[in-house]
């Protein structure tokens, strides 16, 4: 009887981990209802590039990096200064905790990656845009997603 309600718990936490792994339609809809279309002048296209070459649109992703911080989420957002991973870290230029930044709602993270924008070199932030999406074509990473 214990070994069955303990297996039923494990069940029930790994699909609370689940990661939420956006299509690039889906993601199209969601950016340009949150007005990332043309926010201080990149196209959505540009936003849907940075975040499949950040995150392939998986809303868990995770990277720790040699300095010992983390990127976060499906814009890769680091800990170092644009959240908190404890309540008493004193650099958050977002106000959020890092944690916020890996749920399905994309609401904290949307809100931190225009204020990354707006504050610093654009989307110069986010090396997988420099790499792969500044200065390219990106009328295709919204094609056919039915959004304008």
């Amino acid at each position: 009887m214990k070994a069955a309600g303990i297996l039923a718990l494990i069940g029930c936490l790994a699909t609370v981990t689940e990661p939420k792994i956006y299509t690039r339609c889906k993601l199209s809809k969601i950016f340009a209802r949150a007005g990332l279309d043309n926010y201080q002048g990149f196209s959505l296209g540009n936003w849907i590039c940075m975040a499949y070459y950040e995150s392939h649109y998986n809303t868990t992703a995770e990277t720790v990096l040699e300095d010992g911080s983390t990127d976060y989420g499906i814009f890769q957002i680091n800990s170092y200064s644009w959240c908190r991973r404890t309540k008493l870290q004193e650099k958050s230029h977002c106000h959020v905790a890092c944690s916020a930044l890996l749920t399905d709602d994309l609401t904290d993270a949307i809100i931190c990656a225009k204020k990354i924008v707006k504050e610093t070199e654009g989307m110069n932030y986010w090396q997988g845009w420099k790499k792969h999406c500044e200065g390219r074509d990106m009328s295709e990473w919204k094609k056919g997603c039915e959004v304008s």
